[in-house]
């Protein structure tokens, strides 16, 4: 390869940039509450200078937030590189909302700033701080393309731009990091370097076969493993869930809802009734969602529903590595069981199954045969799955901080979490872990689901219900075990 600076997109990552249209925006986000007071300056209002400047110096440690798009002449394959017109005042937007300033307008706020599309001829996100919140707290609403990173990333960039100690940087200076973009390289070079990654692809192969020859049993046992994984990936991919309500062609338009659970809870569910934290949120949202259709006229019992749930694939080195390093694995949800704890069992059944399963690795090993040969396999692959309607929404789960975080002294109080939405899902749930509490981000189309508060007492109804269980439990369930982090 090349001296010049730029990195291309993986397959699954630049396939969030295909699969994106008008009415599908492939960006994730979330909503998050600071308390105000110490974000204050001496004139009274928030200090908004400290904030970018807090945020620019992380990304010493994540240079994709100054990156842009750039496209290889011929191949049309994504790259990044250094934006050269640069400006962290884009970025990072500053507002107000109108008095009372209350939940319900952050909410709208939030939902018409998640309709619009982020801008390709710039790096692809955006913060906007909102000042003007009840309870004397400052939200700052983020937003991120899918192609740049997945949620346990979004974790890692958290991390980087908030401390565990209260103290730290309320009273100390942050300065400014000088920042020179690497020269990129011309349409001409971007198209050599890829004619010469594409040829020295089979001496690669060679190499690796040269490798498999030395344990010629282990490779085929990996080999077998990994073709009758990909086998699994496609007859799941291709495979049509239920037509419902939920599964129409979306417009550009989003409501954004929230709800929040304490762990305790969940923990004392899972305590007494056995599975997981994840098997607790596919039961209370197959729960929630059952009864939302029930109440829209439709018969549960004849629909086969299916969830699509990230897993996290990243090793342990690679923690702080943005882009995507996820696992797309479809279950059945069971919304046509009234019973709670029935409808757990069959729950902790599903994800017992698909743990053994080999769909995850047959879904890496698509992605790994599309970034080193036929780079448009794996968005292929995920358009046809998206066009036959293979699952009826997203279900993510990211485990956060479990101890408190603070920007220039300010606690997190609360954080909201989004994930987008696809040309035929009209509600997609996000679930993100921090200190003692689970919060939940509900995404989805604005004229599908004009009733999505419903869907978010749902939830709480459905958790009510089985901590009552809980409380008087019945035989218990083999308990599963622990859960790979979701993305």
């Amino acid at each position: 390869m090349s001296n010049w600076d730029y990195e291309r997109l993986t397959a699954l990552d630049s396939t969030f940039l295909d699969v994106e249209s008008r009415t599908s925006h492939m960006h994730v986000g979330a909503v998050t509450l600071f308390d105000a007071g110490p974000l204050t300056g001496i004139d009274g209002c928030i200090d908004v200078v400290r904030i970018r400047r807090v945020i620019e110096a992380g990304f010493r440690r994540f240079p994709r937030y100054r990156q842009r798009l750039a496209w290889i002449p011929v191949f049309d394959h994504p790259v990044w590189i250094d934006d050269e017109h640069f400006k962290i005042d884009y970025h990072v937007r500053h507002t107000s909302l109108p008095k009372p300033g209350d939940e319900r307008l952050l909410k709208r706020f939030a939902g018409r700033l998640m309709s619009q599309q982020l801008d390709r001829g710039k790096p692809l996100w955006e913060i906007w701080i909102v000042e003007g919140v009840e309870d004397d707290q400052v939200a700052i609403v983020s937003k991120l393309h899918h192609c740049m990173i997945d949620g346990v990333g979004s974790v890692a960039l958290t991390g980087a731009m908030m401390s565990n100690d209260a103290r730290e940087g309320r009273d100390a200076e942050v300065p400014t990091v000088p920042w020179v973009p690497r020269p990129a390289p011309t349409p001409r070079e971007l198209f050599l370097d890829e004619c010469k990654r594409l040829g020295m692809e089979p001496f690669a192969l060679l190499k690796g076969l040269g490798s498999a020859a030395l344990n010629p049993g282990k490779t085929w046992r990996t080999v077998g493993n990994a073709v009758g994984g990909i086998q699994d990936a496609i007859s799941a991919g291709l495979k049509p869930a239920s037509d419902t309500p939920l599964n129409r062609n979306i417009g550009p338009h989003r409501r954004f809802d929230w709800t929040e659970i304490e762990l305790k809870t969940i923990k004392h569910i899972r305590n007494e009734l056995g599975g997981t934290l994840n098997d607790v949120v596919l039961t209370s949202v197959s729960g929630a969602v059952g009864n939302f259709l029930r109440q829209r006229g439709i018969r549960v019992e004849d629909l086969d529903f299916r969830a699509m749930v990230p897993v996290n694939t990243r090793e342990s080195a690679d923690r702080e590595a943005l882009g995507n390093r996820i696992a797309m694995l479809l279950a059945r949800l069971p919304i046509a069981e009234r019973d709670p704890v029935a409808r757990l069992r069959s729950v902790q059944e599903t994800t017992k199954q698909l743990k053994s399963s080999k769909q995850a690795q047959g879904v890496s090993a698509l992605e790994d045969l599309s970034d080193v040969t036929l780079m448009g396999l794996f968005s292929a692959f995920a358009k046809l799955s998206a066009n036959a309607r293979s699952y009826n929404m997203v279900v993510t789960n990211v485990p956060g901080p479990r101890e408190p975080v603070y920007l220039l002294g300010s606690k997190m109080r609360s954080v909201y979490p989004l994930v987008p939405l696809n040309r035929n899902q009209a509600l997609g749930i996000a679930v993100f872990s921090y200190c003692d509490r689970l919060f939940w981000g509900f995404n989805s189309d604005w004229d599908s689901v004009p009733d999505l508060h419903e869907v978010v007492t749902g939830i709480d109804h459905e958790f009510d219900k089985l901590v009552k269980i809980a409380d008087s439990p019945p035989p218990r369930v083999n308990t599963g075990e622990k859960p790979a982090a979701t993305a």
